[in-house]
């Protein structure tokens, strides 16, 4: 069902973009398995320069953002169904998957949520590419600042500093995280139907640490003892962190990238 769907979200045509093409081959150049080291600034923002560029149509992708606010028009779903309209799965589709770096797209019905996550030791681009996302992201506190509740049921926290907490809209510039900063945790929350390309370097892979782990976060007025921050700041702009399990109502369908073909 779901590869039923997401053939309705590409525009086939005769021109194939090159944009794409021209995004991986700079991957491929800036995150080498020989590297020793997190590429240069330059280097990250010669990427993002790049990927500045790319627009739904470089992917094969509709721009669905007018479509009905609910997110049913994206799939083109009856809009008197209301369990349908309601229960839409994020898709996923890989472009690339690599062991140095993974190309891949997320396309959200309006109101759909990848809850709050890390990207252990990864540096991650993220592009939208039409509609509106709100981005909520938060970054450790070092050295880490550790609460242990002894009270059962009550969970162990640790403070984050919040990194961004705003409305991303298209046409908008890309954004970037690294291993430490820029938001390295962060939830995503369709304010209309949208679609992220992300770039992940490197990827995702449990048996190297690199596992994705998802949070709560709780004020900081929630366990804070009153000299966890120092000097003119808001409470506001930090909170505690508890892990999680893998949120239950996260719904996610993988779909196939039917964009330009990558040459590799």
């Amino acid at each position: 069902m779901c590869a039923q769907r997401i053939r309705g979200l590409f525009t086939m045509t005769k021109k194939s973009p090159c944009s794409i093409q021209a995004l991986y081959d700079l991957c491929k150049q800036t995150f080498t398995p020989s590297a020793t080291s997190s590429p240069s600034p330059q280097a990250i923002h010669k990427l993002y320069s790049l990927l500045d560029t790319i627009g739904p149509e470089d992917v094969g992708l509709k721009d669905e953002s007018l479509e009905d606010e609910r997110g049913h028009g994206l799939f083109g779903l009856n809009v008197f169904n209301r369990v349908d309209r309601w229960a839409q799965p994020i898709m996923y589709m890989d472009i690339h998957e690599g062991q140095n770096f993974t190309m891949c797209m997320f396309c959200f019905p309006t109101s759909a949520v990848i809850p709050l996550h890390d990207h252990p030791g990864m540096t991650v681009l993220s592009k939208v590419l039409y509609g509106s996302l709100h981005v909520k992201a938060y970054d450790w506190v070092e050295p880490a600042c550790i609460r242990k509740s002894e009270r059962v049921g009550h969970p162990t926290v640790r403070l984050a500093r919040l990194a961004v907490d705003k409305v991303v809209t298209a046409p908008h510039g890309t954004s970037v995280l690294y291993p430490k900063s820029g938001g390295n945790l962060h939830c995503f929350t369709a304010v209309t139907p949208c679609a992220v390309l992300d770039i992940l370097a490197p990827p995702y892979l449990e048996a190297a640490g690199r596992r994705c782990t998802y949070y709560h976060d709780y004020p900081y007025s929630s366990f804070a003892h009153g000299d966890e921050i120092v000097g003119n700041v808001k409470e506001q702009d930090y909170a505690w962190l508890a892990v999680i399990d893998t949120p239950e109502d996260l719904y996610m369908c993988p779909g196939r990238y039917m964009g330009p073909t990558i040459q590799r």
